[in-house]
């Protein structure tokens, strides 16, 4: 098979779980690094496309969100299966017509995620409201085509899905390592945000019951990255 390209844009926002998955079900998967100027894969040579979240804007001037967003796009066209965790997803929505705007209110921490009574929402394997973590100040619209499938109370689309492609505003890739260290270079965030809006958490309420909150979160994307994972091509 050939590899699953993960996007990273930003060195402390690493693929997490989501390669320990694929790790586990013998995918192969390889790195490539935005944030330090890794070229874009040919979409001849990988067998999916996994986007990670980051600091920046999907509007920014960037240099290689263009490019970036015609990958995704080429993707979708040819049925290479696109996923996206955050920034990817707004990522994926930009790309495929829909807008990325400012949220209501910052979220930065754990908080229910809702799940539409759809068949869709079914197929990818979650019926039941879950914790989620969140880190994100802006929010996606829904494209024309896909299906929300998820949402919550601080963020109205929290994830659509169309055919083999499923964006996420949410995180799915935490680990206990990642939590510590978001928490850590984005501590500034955190008390800038903690009196002006109630979905963010402090440091130490997102480590509380860390093991079973992330055990928990892991069997979610464990049934999302199972069905994207059986789009792949072999």
């Amino acid at each position: 098979m050939k590899p699953v390209a993960i996007c990273r844009y930003a060195p402390h926002e690493g693929p997490g779980y989501f390669a320990t998955y694929l790790t586990a079900h013998r995918i192969p998967w390889r790195l490539v690094k935005i944030d330090e100027g890794d070229v874009l894969p040919e979409l001849r040579d990988i067998s999916g496309l996994g986007l990670m979240g980051g600091p920046m804007s999907v509007n920014d001037d960037l240099p290689w969100i263009a490019p970036m967003l015609e990958l995704i796009r080429a993707s979708v066209a040819r049925d290479v299966p696109v996923i996206g965790h955050c920034l990817g997803g707004q990522l994926m929505s930009k790309a495929l017509g829909g807008n990325v705007t400012r949220n209501a209110v910052k979220e930065i921490g754990w908080g229910r995620v809702d799940v539409s009574a759809t068949p869709l929402a079914s197929e990818w394997g979650q019926s039941e409201p879950f914790d989620g973590y969140h880190w994100h100040g802006e929010t996606f619209s829904v494209p024309t085509g896909a299906e929300r499938i998820w949402y919550s109370a601080h963020c109205e689309n929290q994830a659509f899905a169309l055919s083999n492609h499923f964006a996420m505003q949410c995180h799915m890739e935490m680990t206990e390592d990642l939590i510590v260290s978001w928490c850590e270079t984005g501590a500034h965030e955190i008390d800038v945000n903690l009196a002006r809006s109630p979905a963010v958490q402090t440091p130490q309420a997102m480590r509380e019951n860390m093991d079973s909150r992330l055990g928990a979160l892991h069997a979610v994307a464990d049934r999302i990255y199972r069905r994207w994972t059986a789009g792949l091509a072999a």
